[in-house]
């Protein structure tokens, strides 16, 4: 049992501002050093924090900001082989974070651009594995690992983030689609469907899990519909909270966890990941999650 994930990495650099800028308005504030970001980066971390056996696929390039993110992956134990050095700069994403802990985030894309399904052999897709993805590397890699990963009987979750239009027939082969309501709203006006959980799934046909924030999360698959509540925290910073929900759900379904006690997790662990600035680095490990998970 293992969990896999494609997608993208880069270097954050992270502005604490008294307020988030407006058009044309400029704001001053702290800035903290270079850490490690990017969906895929910090959903590969949370997973490996909270116990699982993770790989990372994606693509970097040949810089200091590579090795900023390379380095927090090989020390929480994630495999690495399949992280490419590529000849464009490594992606960087521009955080600006209030003191309520809201954000407005810029990403160059950079390396993630030349992130490749081939990147992943075949021998890495099988039936014990889950694989986790996003939409911040070409849609059309992440479409062909679905279906690669489809055939070979691999679990596939995919984080629809950001909203990007993907291979229909690609997004009908995933066992979990997860989206936040801004992404669900998306994906209902290009379905012509509602924007709940219950009405994507019946428009799909897969199971779609929508995270609401601070209120929790739900879900609904052919078993039934799964609401759970948040957990209340003081948050200081929500950069990279949907990423640690996402990659600790992985994690606990690659355990077995039946979807409504994986959910609950993650509900923990996107909670405490609030509470502490940073995304990759704001990952907490299983031992904070079960405290909180036993604070109920």
């Amino acid at each position: 049992m293992s969990v896999l994930v494609f997608g993208s990495a880069a270097a954050d650099i992270v502005f604490r501002l008294p307020s988030l800028p407006h058009p044309g308005e400029t704001i001053l504030g702290d800035a903290a050093p270079l850490q490690a970001g990017g969906k895929g980066a910090n959903q590969a971390l949370a997973a490996a924090r909270d116990g699982a056996r993770v790989a990372f696929a994606g693509a970097i390039g040949a810089d200091a900001a590579g090795e900023v993110v390379r380095g927090p992956l090989l020390a929480a134990g994630v495999d690495c082989s399949r992280l490419a050095v590529v000849d464009r700069p490594t992606g960087i994403a521009a955080v600006c974070v209030d003191p309520e802990g809201a954000n407005l985030i810029a990403v160059a894309t950079g390396a993630n651009a030349r992130a490749s399904a081939a990147q992943v052999e075949e021998a890495a897709l099988h039936p014990g594995l889950v694989l986790l993805l996003q939409m911040e590397v070409p849609a059309a890699e992440t479409a062909a690992l679905i279906f690669r990963a489809r055939a070979q009987g691999a679990r596939i979750i995919l984080n629809l983030a950001p909203a990007a239009a993907l291979d229909p027939a690609a997004l009908r082969a995933l066992d979990l689609l997860v989206v936040n309501e801004h992404e669900a709203a998306w994906l209902a006006a290009q379905l012509g469907a509602g924007a709940g959980a219950e009405a994507l799934h019946a428009a799909l046909g897969i199971g779609v899990a929508v995270t609401l924030g601070e209120r929790g999360a739900m879900a609904a698959t052919a078993a039934g519909v799964v609401t759970l509540p948040g957990l209340p925290v003081r948050a200081v910073d929500t950069v990279g909270a949907g990423d640690c929900w996402c990659g600790v759900l992985a994690a606990a379904l690659d355990r077995d966890l039946p979807l409504e006690a994986a959910m609950r997790r993650a509900n923990a662990a996107a909670a405490l990941s609030c509470t502490r600035p940073g995304a990759g680095a704001a990952m907490p490990d299983a031992a904070e999650i079960d405290a909180l998970l036993r604070k109920g």
